[in-house]
């Protein structure tokens, strides 16, 4: 259990959970970490903690540097478990050890820990705390992705330590962007972005404002590797997402009963590609619903389609929406389709769920009765059609 340091004195000490599959109800198929920040100065310092498992591998990598009960202070930059779980540990050890947080993770902390006997160190926005030969400033982030949140910039390292911003789910045995390699680690922090901080886009530009004026050469986040070589990329990317720019290309969903719904899928996908858009098509019987968000993020275009089950649409695709909703996307063109067999209440459903989440829906449902002939799916390709030449139209 070696740490590993990042800079002269600064070591990550975290723990590697290659077999995590599920995080807050999204597949995580590279599992992932929960990273931890020792820094040797005259007040040894440890930012963030681990998720509970994790403490003692945590610990493991602490002892090859120092005595844990000499640390002197504990950031604690977000409430959340993942990152707070090995506190209570840590606290046991150190005792005497400071526990500098946010004014509201202060509140969370006590919330979840029931510890009064703990030392805090409040911070405002923009404070500083001397450590030595370094100095520690906090900015509070609230709601990328807690209320809590906060980051916590070295200015003589040029290190940002950002918690959850900039993460990913991904375990590895390399520590850096640079050895994942930049197209691996943008789909993993893609994956991350847009199953949960999509719905804090404006949240995260405030933020972007404040951390571009820094002086950074290295973003140490909480989960996933450390940015060094890919930070020039991933900022403006991260800019895109959280302005909820898309590309013009569109993304197909369904499930089907007895195919007539995949059938319209596979034409509307025929028709967007005849007008030079690219498409993804998603069936929920296979895909997650947060693997259909992974494609969302960076599609103009949304068309979901349900058979009609029990006079409403498939339970699968109520699950995908509900999940939608709460993440909030904007900025889409929507289309709802379907078929059935004497109500036709399904698309109809999905058309209202999406029109409720603020979509803009340019072209009419599509709902066929019972199996569609091919004088129908002519029809159909000719929406999809439509559609792509409004997605390529748009500016």
């Amino acid at each position: 259990m070696k740490p590993l340091e990042i800079k002269p004195g600064i070591y990550w000490v975290g723990g590697i959970d290659w077999n995590l599959r599920l995080f807050h109800g999204h597949v995580t198929p590279r599992g992932t970490t929960y990273n931890a920040y020792l820094i040797i100065d005259d007040k040894i310092t440890l930012v963030d903690t681990v998720k509970y498992y994790m403490v003692n591998e945590m610990l493991d990598r602490i002892k090859e540097i120092i005595d844990p009960s000499r640390i002197d202070i504990v950031v604690s930059n977000h409430v959340e478990m993942d990152h707070s779980g090995g506190l209570p540990k840590i606290m046991e050890l150190a005792p005497n050890a400071k526990v500098v947080t946010s004014p509201q993770g202060q509140k969370g902390l006590k919330r979840y820990y029931k510890q009064d006997n703990w030392d805090f160190i409040v911070v405002k926005s923009g404070e500083e705390l001397n450590i030595g030969s370094r100095t520690l400033k906090f900015v509070h982030v609230p709601m990328v992705h807690w209320p809590d949140s906060m980051v916590t910039y070295i200015p003589e390292e040029k290190l940002l330590l950002p918690n959850d911003a900039f993460g990913q789910h991904m375990a590895s045995t390399g520590r850096f962007d640079d050895e994942i390699g930049w197209d691996i680690v943008r789909e993993a922090a893609a994956g991350y972005y847009s199953n949960i901080v999509l719905p804090y886009g404006e949240n995260v530009l405030k933020a972007l404002d404040v951390v571009e004026q820094l002086d950074i050469d290295t973003i140490a986040p909480s989960h996933g590797v450390i940015w060094r070589s890919y930070i020039d990329k991933i900022l403006p990317v991260y800019r895109r997402w959280a302005s909820n720019q898309t590309e013009p290309r569109a993304l197909i969903v369904y499930d089907t009963i007895w195919e007539s719904t995949k059938k319209i899928a596979l034409t509307l996908q025929a028709g967007l590609e005849e007008a030079g858009v690219p498409v993804v098509v998603r069936f929920l019987q296979t895909s997650h619903i947060s693997e259909v968000m992974d494609d969302l993020l960076e599609s103009k275009a949304v068309l979901i389609g349900t058979p009609t089950l029990n006079n409403g649409m498939m339970p699968t695709v109520s699950a995908l929406l509900t999940y939608m909703k709460g993440l909030r996307p904007k900025n889409r063109l929507g289309l709802a389709f379907g078929s059935y067999g004497w109500g036709g209440q399904g698309a109809r459903e999905v058309a209202a769920a999406m029109q409720g989440m603020g979509m803009e829906m340019p072209l009419d449902t599509v709902n066929m009765l019972y199996l569609p002939d091919e004088s129908e799916m002519v029809a159909v390709k000719e929406v999809g059609r439509k559609m792509g030449e409004l997605i390529l139209n748009i500016k």
